[in-house]
């Protein structure tokens, strides 16, 4: 049993000196995560199926290269570090809220849902409450369309092969709705996912251009009308282009 208990706490220590190498912010191939860990390639590649699979690292499909995953981001959502993006972006965040009134929420996609990783509350009595660390459905929503829309081909595709959330979407619709996306910037929705609210999105990009997270301003749909959003969507944009910046 001793012995049991060591190789647990053992493959326990594998794995965060895995996740450890990823803390200067770069993304890594197999060979160079087994080189900075000391161990060998194929206890590499299990840990790193392990870790893929519960959500704390993911796989470039196109490069084969590593990277921090969506678990992390979740883990963090509450964490007041000055390097943390949820916390950096914050002051933007309020600023977009005070200049439009209404609840600013950032959203990252884990697999085939989204989640929210930091959020400003509208100050206005009538308002959308977005808690930190929920989990919505990717198949609606501004967000869901934006993390879509710029994710790279592959993760899209693989996204389309799922049935699971597609059931009751037109899928050549729904591309034709993703072009439109990237070609005007930003994505709206009117009561999608919940009567009564509407909410329009922005892409978050990091380094080489990469989507990092979509930033989403929602409201009551009888103050976000359709019109309301297309003129407020120049400040969305404004606001996500800095926020952009600041992960570069």
């Amino acid at each position: 049993m001793a012995e049991e208990g060591k190789s647990t706490v053992r493959a326990v220590e594998r794995a965060l000196d895995i996740l450890i190498c990823f803390t200067a912010g770069k993304d890594l191939v197999m060979t160079e995560i087994a080189e900075r860990t000391g161990l060998h390639k194929s206890t590499v590649h299990r840990m790193l199926a392990t870790l893929e699979d519960k959500g704390f690292i993911e796989r470039d499909l196109v490069t084969e290269r590593y990277r921090l995953g969506m678990r992390v981001w979740e883990l963090s959502a509450h964490l007041s570090r000055t390097d943390d993006p949820a916390v950096i972006w914050q002051p933007e965040m309020e600023r977009l809220r005070d200049k439009l009134g209404e609840t600013v929420s950032i959203y990252v996609r884990d697999g085939s849902e989204r989640i929210r990783i930091q959020a400003v509350q509208s100050n206005q009595p009538v308002r959308r409450v977005a808690p930190i660390g929920a989990r919505l459905p990717l198949y609606a929503g501004a967000s869901s369309k934006v993390l879509i829309a710029y994710a790279d081909p592959l993760v899209r595709e693989e996204i389309f092969g799922d049935p699971s959330w597609l059931f009751t979407i037109d899928l050549d619709q729904y591309k034709m709705q993703l072009a439109d996306i990237t070609e005007q910037g930003y994505a709206t929705s009117f009561e999608e996912r919940e009567p009564g609210a509407a909410a329009f999105s922005a892409p978050i990009f990091g380094r080489e251009g990469k989507l990092v997270a979509a930033l989403s301003v929602s409201g009551p749909a009888s103050r976000m009308t359709m019109d309301k959003m297309r003129d407020a969507a120049p400040i969305l944009l404004e606001a996500s282009k800095r926020m952009s910046t600041m992960m570069k």
